[in-house]
């Protein structure tokens, strides 16, 4: 069995009364790629930054290659390492890069960061960086503005990997770009995969992306997990019916979307 790169352990997270996540657990092996998807308020993106330690749970633990992770870390040093282990890409990377930094400062200033004592190899590994997501050398001056949203998302990736992270959670981000530029996007992350260890982590709403990049899926309803396995044999058979839900919402031929709202009403 391959070393998981990701476990996570009776998740609980309340905001008041209201349970975001409640008893959540999963694993995600080395080079591994598991899906978490469910509609909005399922808590799919709570459990995200949980894992990630934009939130902290309430009851639970998150372990990173066997090791607890943390809630807090003391100490730049402390606080450096645990941002190595889990970095996550947004839905929208215009947001989480500055727009007054070229794509090449972003990675650099990454590197220098997390990497001080190698600083004579940033140059040699921003050009990696660079070539990893698709990008050019022509690219490094642009600011994020110069750049197509596909672009900006494959600068938010190389900058999660310049830290070589255990795990990379990306939250919908593919889910702001055009059809043609997620399977780009998609077709980046799977050669990605392929080429080092990093236990990928999807949090979505699209079945497509989960059918296309994940080898396991959890689906998530109302905080909590409804049914778990294989992708294939979960969107071939699904047992909950929830996952059914999922499944029927997604426009076909001879879809009725009054009935799919009157039994989401009902669940």
């Amino acid at each position: 069995m391959p070393e998981h790169a990701l476990e996570a352990v009776g998740l609980h997270r309340a905001f008041g009364t209201v349970r975001a996540v409640d008893d959540v657990s999963f694993t995600l092996p080395e080079g591994g790629s598991l899906g978490i998807v469910g509609g909005s308020g399922s808590g799919k993106t709570t459990t995200a930054r949980i894992v990630v330690g934009l939130e902290r749970a309430d009851e639970g633990e998150v372990r990173v290659r066997g090791r607890v992770r943390p809630a807090r870390a003391r100490g730049r040093a402390q606080r450096l390492a645990r941002a190595r282990e889990v970095q996550m890409v947004f839905q929208d990377p215009y947001l989480s890069l500055d727009p007054r930094t070229s794509v090449e400062q972003v990675l650099r200033e990454t590197l220098r960061l997390h990497f001080p004592e190698t600083r004579t190899d940033h140059d040699r590994r921003v050009h990696e960086l660079l070539d990893q997501v698709g990008l050019g050398t022509r690219a490094a001056d642009a600011r994020p503005r110069q750049l197509s949203g596909g672009q900006r998302q494959r600068v938010a990736i190389a900058r999660a990997l310049a830290v070589e992270p255990a795990v990379l959670v990306l939250d919908e981000a593919v889910a702001a770009l055009d059809v043609s530029v997620q399977a780009q996007i998609l077709n980046l992350l799977a050669g990605i995969r392929e080429e080092t260890r990093i236990g990928f982590l999807f949090i979505t709403h699209d079945l497509g992306v989960v059918r296309c990049v994940t080898d396991d899926v959890i689906v998530m309803h109302q905080g909590r997990v409804v049914e778990a396995g294989p992708t294939a044999e979960v969107l071939a058979a699904p047992q909950h019916p929830y996952t059914r839900l999922l499944l029927e919402s997604v426009p076909r031929p001879g879809w009725d979307p009054e009935a799919i709202a009157a039994a989401r009403r009902a669940l």
